[in-house]
């Protein structure tokens, strides 16, 4: 079976074990029923996710001209604390700034190679913690708007981690945490202006990714310079597709790429 599609990140479903699903324009693969089957992808241009031109993807799918005009490529999107629609002042284009900013965000903390803080909007949970290969996880504030999380998560990193370590991740080099005491730790170190949001009394989410064995010294495929690869499907955990070989490959990182994937 042969399939061309643009790589967009995998869809979801929190199920034992989470259930993925690679979804191109006409078309879709179970990703979960191609483990242990050997899988082709084949590099076969660029496409923007925003113009829809074969340009060269610059960054998050899109090209370099769409990445610095986009609301969805501003630098809010991975500064929270930067949002400044609760102001009514607009970076790129307030009526999308308002529609994502002014929702319900969480600040959680999940443990995918350590224990990290982040931030999402309510509606991506558990969808996010997922697509970090967090093991468990947990929310600790639920706040009106992105601006309150992201000052919350930037006090917080004085304290904890807000980064995950992919090839630990990937190696399922983790240990769990309690991370209902960790939460407790944390809690003086919310900013003033949030702490009324604090949630008291919550537990772990534990999550388990499709996985049939863990790469050892995970090496990282990259399209422009293997455009043609092959490999027996072994696992999939975040937004990675796990090889016997130890190749990962990491599907969000190449969105915007086209590819032809032949199951074999």
């Amino acid at each position: 079976m042969k399939y061309q599609g643009v790589l967009t990140k995998m869809q979801t479903e929190n199920n034992q074990p989470i259930q993925y699903y690679l979804v191109f324009e006409s078309d879709f693969l179970h990703m979960n029923q191609l483990l242990d089957k050997k899988i082709s992808i084949d590099f076969v241009g660029y496409q923007c996710l925003n113009c829809g031109l074969n340009k060269k993807i610059f960054r998050q799918g899109f090209c370099y001209d769409c990445f610095y005009e986009i609301p969805q490529a501003a630098d809010w999107i991975m500064r929270p604390e930067l949002s400044t629609a609760h102001l009514g002042k607009e970076d790129r284009d307030l009526e999308y700034e308002k529609k994502v900013q002014l929702q319900p965000h969480i600040v959680y903390l999940a443990n995918s190679s350590n224990v990290k803080v982040g931030v999402t909007r309510k509606s991506q949970v558990p969808t996010r913690w997922i697509d970090q290969g967090a093991h468990e996880a947990i929310e600790i504030v639920e706040v009106p708007n992105r601006y309150l999380a992201g000052v919350t998560e930037v006090a917080l990193k004085d304290h904890v981690s807000d980064k995950t370590n992919w090839r630990n991740m990937l190696k399922n080099d983790v240990k769990d945490e309690d991370l209902v005491e960790w939460r407790e730790r944390l809690k003086d170190f919310i900013p003033s202006e949030a702490t009324e949001y604090f949630i008291e009394s919550n537990t772990e989410t534990h999550l388990e990714f499709p996985v049939i064995q863990y790469p050892t010294k995970p090496k990282s495929l990259n399209l422009e310079k293997t455009p043609s690869f092959q490999g027996t499907l072994k696992g999939i955990k975040g937004q990675y597709l796990i090889f016997e070989d130890d190749t990962v490959f990491n599907v969000r990182s190449n969105e915007g790429y086209k590819v032809d994937i032949s199951v074999n």
